[in-house]
């Protein structure tokens, strides 16, 4: 299959190949696709320069007519070549075509959109009035002006959604950007440079797009003296990584990070449905996803009705070619990942849960991981304890409503959660009592381009989308004038 793509890096407005490269995979097949180029040292100090002096010497921070033409434009980009796009997303990802109709595909493109219109009529002045200070009057007032180079660090799960989560609201707040993509999906990530570089107005060195398969360019970006600000999403010890790298010179810092975010069945719910939410739910994109809910909370009286319901569920999962249209559930991003959740199910099992269904590599070429249920599972139990980023629920049981919240708040993590119940306004009291970024109540979608999404706790600091995900790339100055 001839897939549109590019493997060349985007610095300084060019298309730059590198001397190395380094091998991208087909997830749901184990096949090398081909190879992109690996940036090194020297193309991440050639990314900064080139941002810092388009930050620093341009217009481009102050030109909002500008930004929005280009915005407008990349965003016609990403509409026509859509359908290409999602053949690549599909290969690259292995994210199910379905799924490229949501959150992997369609709804980034239409971040661009939203970013766009939010800068026609975003306000970045604000008055505060008069104040009398040593005998006179004082006008003061607030503008809201870009931030300044921007390190973007994306993973691999939701490249596309990623990407365009912190490109567009920088490119939108007159930031400049130095993007770099993970290394399973470089493809997707450097295809977006392809685009600005050929389908834009924006300006050399106002968006760098880098590629690697090592930590080393990654780690320049966290510390190089030349960035303002680092975006990053990923897991939680490499964020917390790059915030201690950061600190030497005191950089703004957003950080998406890890989750093992639970559902609360009430014990008022529709267990039936609740049994197909949690099944389908954990099985979207083989479970690669930090909001995604792995814990599965019971009323430890009806755990014996929900169990096989969740089981008989996970049985009906599809799963198989991403291509597919009736595919539910792809593959795991590697032969490494899989090897890594197995050894958790492996560790929990030995550990005293009991596995229902699943709980083995599937039996099949690509690297697909078999729907797993475990019961039995101790609140404190690695299983329950650490994100496992694969298709693996562990059900836990609660006494009353109190366990229920000591329990899902009985993490490090607080990105997302659901909770199910016959009464909105029962279920939205628990909701409340949930320390999290985001959450589902009676199966309600949070998830938009105008609403925030982040973590408390050590899921995150700061929010992506909506007005937050914008002025998360603005810095706040102060003015004032004695009235004449």
């Amino acid at each position: 299959m001839s897939l549109f793509h590019e493997d060349r890096l985007l610095i300084d407005g060019d298309l730059v190949p590198a001397e190395r490269s380094f091998e991208t995979v087909d997830p749901s097949t184990g096949k090398v696709l081909g190879t992109a180029s690996e940036a090194d040292a020297g193309h991440v100090e050639k990314a900064v320069a080139a941002a810092r002096r388009a930050f620093d010497t341009t217009d481009w921070m102050r030109d909002r007519d500008l930004r929005l033409r280009c915005l407008r434009q990349l965003h016609a980009a990403l509409h026509a070549h859509r359908e290409e796009l999602r053949d690549l997303t599909i290969a690259e990802v292995g994210a199910p075509r379905a799924l490229t109709h949501g959150p992997q595909l369609d709804e980034p493109i239409e971040l661009v959109r939203f970013y766009a219109d939010l800068l026609e009529r975003y306000e970045f002045r604000e008055e505060l009035g008069t104040v009398e200070s040593r005998g006179r009057q004082h006008r003061r007032w607030v503008e809201k002006e870009a931030a300044g180079v921007v390190a973007a660090v994306l993973p691999y799960n939701f490249p596309n959604q990623l990407a365009l989560a912190k490109l567009a609201p920088a490119l939108a707040a007159g930031c400049t950007v130095v993007l770099k993509g993970a290394p399973d999906t470089p493809w997707t990530t450097l295809t977006l440079g392809r685009l600005i570089a050929e389908e834009t107005d924006i300006p050399a060195g106002v968006v760098n797009v880098l590629t690697s398969s090592g930590p080393e360019a990654g780690q320049l970006l966290t510390t190089h003296p030349g960035i303002d600000m680092i975006s990053f999403t990923g897991s939680t010890p490499v964020g917390k990584s790059i915030m201690s790298a950061a600190s030497a010179t005191l950089k703004r810092v957003f950080l998406e990070l890890g989750g093992k975010s639970a559902m609360i069945v009430l014990d008022d719910a529709d267990f039936a449905n609740a049994a197909m939410f949690a099944a389908f739910s954990i099985c979207s994109h083989a479970g690669q996803g930090c909001a995604l809910n792995s814990r599965l909370l019971v009323p430890r009286g009806r755990h014996d009705e929900i169990v096989p319901l969740v089981a008989a569920m996970l049985g009906k999962v599809r799963y198989g070619d991403p291509a597919d249209p009736a595919t539910h559930m792809g593959p795991l991003i590697s032969e490494k990942q899989r090897t890594k959740v197995h050894g958790m199910v492996e560790r929990a099992v030995a550990a005293g849960a009991r596995l229902v269904t699943g709980g083995r590599p599937a039996d099949r070429e690509g690297f697909f991981y078999e729907p797993t249920l475990l019961t039995d599972v101790d609140p404190a139990a690695e299983i329950a304890q650490e994100e496992v980023f694969g298709p693996v629920l562990a059900v836990i049981d609660y006494d009353d409503e109190d366990d229920a919240v000591r329990i899902a708040n009985g993490t490090v993590f607080g990105l997302s959660g659901a909770v199910l119940g016959a009464d909105d306004e029962r279920a939205t009291a628990v909701a409340r009592r949930i320390r999290s970024g985001t959450f589902s109540i009676n199966g309600g979608n949070y998830f938009a381009a105008d609403a925030p999404f982040g973590g408390f706790k050590q899921s995150g600091i700061g929010r992506e989308m909506g007005v937050a995900g914008l002025e998360e790339f603005l810095e706040l100055k102060t003015f004032a004038v004695p009235v004449r």
